[in-house]
This record gives structure tokens, sequence and C-alpha cells, in this order.
């Protein structure tokens, strides 16, 4: 009786049959198309985004104006983690964390880089993720090259940053600092570096339909993209696995 076969799970037969379709289109081997279809898995993850309703988006676009915590917790959200053939990428648990500390940071050393308050509260009512990349472009880029520093560097500065913050009157900018530099005291962070960087590559790279880490070239797969001051990507970082 066809109830005693074991047949597998919808889900599972609409993706296999979707691998063979992709295998003819391409026409390389099925193995071939199920790793780029897995590749694409992130892809489906940005569709998803997109059926948000309006209400949806502009709760999203109010958080990632939110400096520097908000901000950290929408790419964190946007950019989840992902398995690709050489290991996991846009890995962590601190990677929200180092985000929110990297935006503190330059806060404090830079404030300039800071889009006015009313240009943020305009944006953010827009209910559009571009429009907010674009208005936080320099202070995304600077987040992403502060990762470029000698890591001791980096964690003093970050440091001198927070324990700044905790000694200002502004008491909202004193809260987050008191938050961020318990966890840079308490708990180990340096695992999720590479998480963090590559969750801003892959902001970064967007607007110049570039390659963000995670996306298969030929035999090799995209683990990090180089940047200069200004200007598109200078370079990427692949590996195999």
């Amino acid at each position: 009786m066809t109830d005693t076969k074991r047949r597998h799970p919808v889900p599972d037969r609409a993706r296999r049959r979707a691998i063979r379709a992709l295998a003819a289109q391409l026409g390389v081997a099925y193995s071939v198309a199920a790793r780029l279809l897995a590749n694409e898995h992130r892809q489906l993850l940005f569709a998803q985004r997109e059926q948000r309703t309006f209400h949806a988006r502009v709760r999203d676009t109010r958080e990632a104006v939110d400096l520097p915590l908000g901000r950290a917790a929408h790419l964190a959200a946007r950019y989840p983690r992902l398995r690709t053939p050489v290991g996991v990428l846009y890995d962590g648990p601190g990677r929200q964390t180092i985000l929110g500390m990297l935006y503190a940071t330059l806060l404090d050393e830079s404030p300039h880089l800071r889009p006015a308050a009313e240009e943020l509260s305009w944006v953010a009512e827009l209910g559009e993720e571009a429009a907010v990349d674009i208005t936080c472009v320099s202070l995304d880029r600077a987040a992403r090259l502060l990762l470029d520093d000698d890591s001791w560097h980096l964690w003093t500065r970050i440091e001198a940053a927070l324990t700044a913050g905790e000694m200002g009157a502004d008491r909202r900018v004193r809260d987050v600092a008191i938050t961020l530099g318990r966890e840079l005291r308490t708990v180990s962070l340096r695992g999720s570096l590479p998480g963090a960087k590559q969750t801003l590559d892959a902001l970064l790279v967007e607007p110049y339909q570039g390659h963000a880490p995670g996306t298969r070239l030929r035999s090799a797969t995209v683990v990090g993209v180089r940047w200069e001051e200004t200007g598109p990507p200078a370079g990427y970082s692949t590996t195999t696995a």
C-alpha cells in the first residue's frame, strides 16, 4: 500500500526538483547544482524580507538608524549565519556586540561621521533599508576599516571609547557604553571578529553588485572583501573546500 512507502517530505522533494532543474539549465552535475542552490539560501532569505509589510519595514529601518546598538542588531539579523562548502560564515555569538562596539568607537572618535538626527529620523520613515545604507555608508565603511586595524590596537581603541562613554554626561551614551563595556570585559569576542567583518563586507558590497562572503566563484568561495578608504571593492579573499 502507498501509505507504507517511505517518502521524502514535500520540501525535500521540491528542493530535489529545483536542483535537477538548475543542473539541466547550467549543464552541470547534480552535486554542483546542489552546492550552488545552497549558496542561494541567502537570496531566499532576502526575498522573504522583501515580502514584509510596510509597517514591518519601517520598524526595521527605525532600528537600523538607532546608533550604535540598533544598527548592530539590524545588521546581525539581516545577514544571518550561512553554511558554505568552506565552513560557516557570518558566525560568532558576539558578532552583534562587536558591531555595536565598532559603531560606538567611531561615534566617540569621529562624531562627524554620524548623520544628522533629522536625516536619520526622516530616512527611517521611508521603510527602505537601501536608503538607510546610503545615509550611513561613511560610518559603515569606517566600521569595516576598523577591523583591518591591528587586533591589539583595535581592542585598545574600543576600550578607550567605552571608558569615555561611561564617564560622559549623556545618559544614553553612558548606558550603551556600560552595556558594551561589560561584554568587552567578561566575554571572549575574538572568535566573532571574522563574522562581524563578513557582515560589513556584505553590506558594503551590495551597491557595487559585488561578491559578498559566501559567494561561489568557480572552485573557490569568497570569505572576505578588501576595501580602500573609498570606492568599490579592491579585491576578494577566497578559499577552497
